[in-house]
């Protein structure tokens, strides 16, 4: 069964829902659970329950929000989706340092494929773990911000968190 728990955040509400085995499977600035349910592949997909004990995760958030920018990458996600290419941009995208965002030309480059601009955009677009796999690190090529699932205010907040 999954559980899900919304915390508040200097960006907003963030819920979070992780699998049997504390897994982030969908995570978003939202605080309507059923926002983030389509976005978690069918094969790991079931009803979310309300729960205030999610595991580690919320300490890892409240860690990262406190300074600790590191500690996202404590976080287990199970991602799962159709593609090759999608499946190993995430894996990149995980990589990419808090206060070093990268262009989607440069994401594409990072993923192995650097011609393929638009996929990296869509992996991104795709992306059902906002925060923990970091998709608000991705710019377009003229700096600016491009588009965020959760709104451009939450994008700019986050990346001037990981600035300071």
């Amino acid at each position: 069964m999954l559980k899900h728990h919304t915390i508040d955040t200097p960006a907003g509400p963030l819920t979070i829902v992780v699998g049997p085995s504390g897994g982030v499977r969908a995570a978003g600035f939202t605080d309507d659970v059923g926002d983030l349910l389509p976005l978690i592949h069918p094969k790991l997909h079931a009803q979310a329950q309300p729960d205030d004990d999610i595991g580690p995760v919320i300490a890892h958030v409240r860690s990262y929000f406190e300074g600790d920018l590191g500690a996202l990458d404590r976080v287990v996600v199970e991602q799962h989706i159709a593609g090759e290419f999608v499946a190993h941009a995430w894996v990149v995208m995980r990589e990419i340092k808090p206060g070093s965002p990268v262009t989607y030309s440069e994401f594409a480059r990072l993923s192995g494929r650097p011609a393929a601009i638009r996929a990296a955009a869509m992996a991104c677009a795709r992306n059902p773990v906002a925060l923990f796999t970091p998709c608000h690190r991705v710019l377009r090529l003229d700096g600016s911000l491009g588009g965020y699932r959760w709104g451009l205010p939450v994008k700019r907040q986050l990346l001037a968190h990981e600035a300071a």
